[in-house]
């Protein structure tokens, strides 16, 4: 039987550094089946055609990402920093982005040994990547734009994960650790996050290196650049504004931290957005 066609979502997508110089291909985001919501945080489907090669930036989630594209088919652990892809040519992909829970029961171990790399697909064991890789590139190559294809896509991920894992308790609560924090923008101390959860800062610290790969440190400050990016690319706010905002002591310290990471000050970056913006 077919899939029910599923309705894309347009989640504000605050870890992609997109602008008037940084422009980004259509990209239909899909939600995951009631089912899966505690293994998957959302789909995205870029599809691009090309006359010149174009670099896209993201500041990634703090979770492991599969994308199946027409050219290649790949898992990703965290990266630190920023993530860049180079499009060309004519091409889609087919990306899930994960929760926090679900690197470690697909990998069998600490989602530290994977951060800041990327590996096959069909490498991932425990799990048929050749067959998904086959399915989604039959259904993709049929029509790339088709929200149709994209169900069947889908669908064919949502199949292969549901045989694949169960969601444990550890996994339970690092989803709602990062989901709580994500709702917190006032929280800015990692013995703040581990009171929220009753647990000791030790605690908390094996738990989010096992499961997101890196410390809770590192989680509070890609929050606060994530929150940096949707503000900035609102235009409703300024530069010294947002600094107090996200907690920071002073504007100074918000550009070294935003640009460390980005490559780029948060006022070259506000600059580079197509809305009206307030002086800095």
């Amino acid at each position: 039987m077919a899939s029910p066609i599923r309705p894309p979502i347009d989640p504000v997508d605050r870890a992609h550094l997109t602008g008037i110089s940084r422009p980004t291909p259509p990209i239909f985001r899909y939600a995951p089946a009631p089912p899966l919501a505690d293994l998957v945080e959302r789909y995205w489907i870029p599809v691009w055609s090309l006359r010149e090669p174009q670099s896209q930036s993201t500041l990634q989630h703090p979770v492991c990402l599969m994308v199946v594209s027409n050219t290649y088919a790949r898992f990703f652990g965290v990266v630190r920093g920023l993530s860049t892809v180079t499009l060309e040519g004519d091409g889609w992909a087919v990306g899930t982005m994960f929760t926090p829970a679900t690197g470690r029961l697909l990998l069998g171990r600490s989602v530290s040994e994977v951060r800041d790399t990327a590996f096959e697909l069909t490498d991932l064991s425990g799990f048929d990547g050749a067959a998904l890789v086959s399915q989604i590139r039959a259904v993709m190559g049929e029509d790339p734009l088709s929200v149709q294809s994209h169900t069947r896509a889908v669908a064919a991920v949502e199949t292969t994960l549901a045989r694949a894992v169960t969601v444990d308790e550890q996994g339970l609560l690092i989803n709602r650790i990062v989901a709580w924090l994500a709702e917190h923008p006032d929280v800015t101390r990692v013995g703040d996050l581990a009171d929220e959860f009753a647990m000791t800062e030790r605690t908390l610290q094996r738990l989010v290196l096992a499961r997101v790969g890196l410390s809770p440190k590192w989680l509070i400050q890609r929050r606060r650049l994530h929150d940096a990016v949707l503000e900035l690319k609102s235009g409703e706010t300024t530069l010294a504004e947002l600094a107090v905002t996200l907690g920071y002591a002073d504007q100074a310290h918000f550009t070294r931290d935003f640009k460390t990471v980005t490559g780029m000050t948060p006022g070259e970056y506000l600059a580079d957005q197509p809305v009206r913006r307030p002086p800095g």
